[in-house]
């Protein structure tokens, strides 16, 4: 639950650390793509505030990469904000947040998507606000080696800042990214997290940057080690087919897409999240005894995964 403390919240160094949170995450996936780099677009919003859009195209390694810091403000938050806590409507309010999704050109490469962000709402002493955020990971061929370090860092994050955290979030990220009307997980998880302010500001805020600081070593180790796998049609028609369900989740459940939309954000910026390429297919399924039922029937299962044996 949001809470009101003696000391307002410090929005600077929150927008500090963001901006620099989106150029070390660019830097170092421009390193990885061997020579694709990121557009950047600057925009404002009529409201109050904007932000700097990043899109990496068509990379050697990266078929689309979109990195953003939004600050926007308002006179009250939208719905999307005020539908669990009535108490904050009509309020003015600060959002600020760093939020990316990669699409890796190779099918053995998961998209992989991140979001850290801070909310306000009131002013001063009386100000209501809260962390919240994560990382989640979207295999397509999966390898149980790669989901045991995604979940091992996201559990190495957690550590120092409580050991029920990671569980707790875990979980919470696996009921949060859940296609409810295909009765199946995007992926194998992660983290997410969200109302977070219980330990006070600096703290909570503490841990915000551990898990944006963390993405970095949890992903782009993965990368490295399956950007040059050899692969063909048929894994490239699969993860075409896999990402329709990245595109479902973020138009119909995703919290962030709607907030965006309902707050007169950007909408370049709000759906960059979405893959260059996609497709459809009516009622696939697949071949018995295939990779691609191996991920149906592994990895979109419930694991413990930072757990794994070796």
């Amino acid at each position: 639950m949001e809470a009101t403390f003696a000391m307002p919240p410090d929005l600077n160094a929150v927008s500090s650390y963001l901006l620099a949170l989106q150029d070390s995450i660019c830097a170092a996936l421009e390193r990885t793509d061997d020579g694709g780099a990121f557009q950047e677009d600057r925009w404002s919003r009529s409201e109050g505030g904007g932000g700097r859009s990043r899109v990496l195209s068509d990379g050697a390694v990266f078929e689309k990469a979109g990195v953003g810091y939004s600050h926007v403000s308002g006179k009250s938050l939208p719905p999307s904000a005020t539908a669990t806590r009535p108490e904050l409507a009509g309020l003015p309010y600060h959002a600020l947040g760093v939020s990316l999704v990669i699409h890796p050109r190779n099918p053995y490469v998961p998209t992989s998507h991140a979001n850290v962000r801070f909310f306000t709402a009131g002013e001063g002493t009386q100000a209501h606000w809260w962390f919240g955020g994560g990382f989640d990971l979207t295999p397509y061929y999966g390898f149980d080696e790669d989901c045991a370090h995604w979940h091992r860092t996201a559990r190495a994050a957690c550590e120092p800042h409580g050991a029920q955290l990671y569980p707790r979030f875990k979980q919470w990220c696996d009921d949060y990214f859940y296609l409810k009307h295909r009765s199946e997980p995007r992926g194998i998880g992660g983290l997410f997290f969200d109302d977070f302010n219980a330990p006070g500001f600096l703290k909570s805020f503490a841990f915000l940057r551990s898990v944006g600081d963390a993405f970095v070593p949890a992903y782009l180790p993965i990368v490295e080690k399956r950007k040059a796998t050899p692969f063909g049609q048929r894994e490239r028609d699969f993860q075409l087919y896999r990402r329709g369900r990245y595109v479902e989740f973020n138009l119909v459940y995703d919290r962030g897409t709607i907030f965006g939309l309902q707050s007169g954000g950007r909408t370049e910026s709000i759906l960059m999240s979405l893959p260059p390429l996609v497709a459809w297919r009516y009622d696939w399924r697949p071949e018995p005894n295939t990779p691609e039922a191996r991920l149906y029937e592994h990895f979109l299962k419930p694991h413990d995964w930072a757990d794994l044996s070796a």
